[in-house]
């Protein structure tokens, strides 16, 4: 295990730093101070190593062309309607970004910050730290977050936490695009996720407030399939996925296989929702990792969060943090 330190570039006056984490089983992850990014992960095959994730090989295009490939996403994540909540018996004004919706915290989200990078050797893990000022973005309150990414084999671990110092929603989310496979879209990977409902949603693609049965539905993904239809079409999802309650924490919410069947990912959470997202709006105009075209369908993302849009839906599970009840959220993905 081996941990490296490397400036990557700048960003408004701010040193943009890439920490490259390697474990002992061969897997390599580069994460940049820039909005906590996964940058590129690299998984042993037979005959050498394949990246899985979707990023660029240089800083400069993240700022322009990313959409949130591999960032740490918020202060709240997903979809507010509005772009306004009421808290306390007053109603916050947020930055719309998408029409008059808030959408991952805004065009100045934590995911377009640069982060303090704090390396610990002897975890294989690193440190992310940034402090958000009352009223970014709209948001009330100051808010200390911190998040720790840890490699250990071919797992990689993701603890993050917030402290604010007065009532606000908080709702991360780390929005990384996998692909596990060769080919340039994730549409005969196969996919399954440990949910029974999904959060129906609006034209607007915020939720209605109504989580429905998925039986039946082209949301239904507790068994595996890929992401076709029976004639072969692409199906298109971006949605959000209600987990089963009281479901056993040691097992993953998530399971994806590569179309050549070759690697597994798996993702635990404690978060009562994922969303579910097949690359339906990408389409990046510079080239990717490797000089890859990254287009309609080329990466999926399964983002464990808690419900969008959940300070209009009382019956969702809060996103209201506290001093007293400060935000805390754990992940881990493992490849092989």
């Amino acid at each position: 295990m081996a941990i490296s330190v490397t400036t990557i570039g700048e960003h408004r006056g701010k040193r943009v730093d890439q920490f490259r984490l390697t474990s002992d089983t061969g897997h390599v992850v580069d994460i940049i101070s820039y909005g906590v990014v996964v940058r590129d992960w690299r998984v042993p095959v037979k005959g050498g190593e394949r990246g899985v994730v979707l990023g660029f090989d240089e800083f400069a295009p993240y700022p322009e062309h990313s959409p949130h490939f591999g960032a740490v996403t918020g202060r709240v994540a997903n979809r507010i309607k509005g772009a306004s909540f009421e808290l306390g018996g007053k109603t916050h004004k947020l930055e719309a970004n998408v029409g008059d919706l808030q959408l991952h915290g805004g065009v100045e989200g934590l995911g377009m910050q640069v982060w303090d990078g704090h390396v610990n050797t002897a975890a294989n893990s690193v440190l992310f730290t940034h402090v958000s000022a009352d009223g970014a973005m709209g948001y009330p309150g100051n808010v200390n977050f911190s998040a720790i990414y840890t490699l250990t084999g071919n797992r990689l671990r993701l603890n993050l936490h917030a402290s604010p110092d007065c009532p606000t929603p908080i709702s991360l989310v780390q929005h990384q695009y996998f692909n596990l496979g060769t080919t340039d879209t994730v549409l005969d990977h196969l996919i399954q996720v440990n949910s029974s409902a999904y959060t129906e949603l609006g034209p607007d693609l915020a939720p209605t407030g109504s989580i429905l049965p998925s039986r039946g539905t082209r949301y239904d993904l507790r068994s595996p399939r890929t992401m076709r239809d029976e004639a072969g079409n692409p199906v298109e999802y971006d949605i959000g996925m209600a987990l089963d309650t009281g479901r056993d924490f040691a097992d993953p919410i998530a399971t994806v296989m590569s179309p050549e069947r070759d690697l597994t990912l798996k993702l635990w959470s404690d978060r009562p929702g994922v969303q579910v997202y097949n690359g339906v709006w990408t389409d990046v105009e510079v080239p990717g990792i490797g000089g890859r075209r990254y287009g309609k369908h080329s990466g999926f993302c399964l983002e464990d969060q808690n419900f969008a849009d959940a300070v209009h839906n009382p019956h969702f599970p809060s996103v209201i943090s506290t001093p007293e009840r400060p935000y805390r959220h754990w992940s881990v993905f493992e490849i092989g």
